[in-house]
């Protein structure tokens, strides 16, 4: 977790390290900021952005760029085992997982609360999310994976602390739609064309389907978020 937090927090001191030539106007130059945030996103989250203040002469909304990591609670081991691998009992389990959600925002400027620095924030977002069961003693270690895409919409507010320097409160929710579920050799999907499914013993050996493996993962789905941060203009 500590490499994770390097990593994005580096990203905010390299990323802006480019110019972008301003045209003659000084109103038609682009404005950048760049923003760490961190705190609740089902789980604790942290997020680098990229901001876009001016894109285009007279464009109502600004855009941005966001690299997140979730530490999210991965599902239940027993069910997991069962579904993706076999029926076997023996092992104490231990469980992790996480996701990286990747984000385009678009803000659009309202006044919230009667907060002048405030926005209203919506758009695609994508997600990468494993997890992993690791059965001490039992001889299964193996991980769950999914890919999905998602909407997200929320509103945050802006207050300025220094010349270049905003503190950020941040709040919304984002939708991930289903997505096919591998793991070991098996895979699940939500139209349970299946591959390799394993069979239930508890229930007279009928094949598994998505909605049990998906009930056993906690994939992403609707992702709660209340954030705080700071954004550093950059021009």
């Amino acid at each position: 977790m500590q490499k994770i937090t390097i990593i994005i927090i580096g990203m905010i001191i390299l990323l802006p390290k480019f110019s972008i030539n301003a045209q003659n106007d000084a109103v038609n130059r682009f404005k950048l900021s760049s923003g760490i945030i961190t705190g609740y996103n089902r789980g604790y989250g942290i997020q680098a952005n990229f901001t876009v203040h001016k894109p285009a002469q007279n464009f109502p909304l600004e855009l941005r760029f966001g690299l997140g990591y979730n530490i999210m609670e991965p599902g239940n081991a027993l069910d997991a085992r069962r579904i993706f691998i076999n029926n076997n009992t023996n092992g104490i389990p231990e469980k992790k997982g996480h996701a990286f959600d990747y984000r385009l925002d678009f803000l659009l400027p309202y006044s919230i609360f009667k907060v002048k620095h405030s926005y209203i924030v919506f758009g695609p977002r994508y997600s990468s999310f494993l997890a992993n069961f690791n059965f001490v003693g039992g001889n299964e270690d193996f991980d769950v994976k999914s890919k999905q895409w998602g909407i997200g919409l929320g509103a945050e507010s802006h207050f300025k602390m220094a010349t270049k320097i905003d503190l950020v409160v941040s709040a919304g929710i984002d939708y991930y739609f289903p997505s096919t579920l591998s793991g070991h050799d098996t895979s699940y999907s939500p139209d349970d064309q299946n591959i390799n499914t394993r069979n239930d013993n508890e229930n007279n050996d009928e094949p598994f389907t998505y909605s049990d493996a998906d009930a056993a993962i906690n994939q992403p789905k609707i992702m709660p978020r209340l954030m705080i941060g700071i954004n550093y203009r950059l021009k």
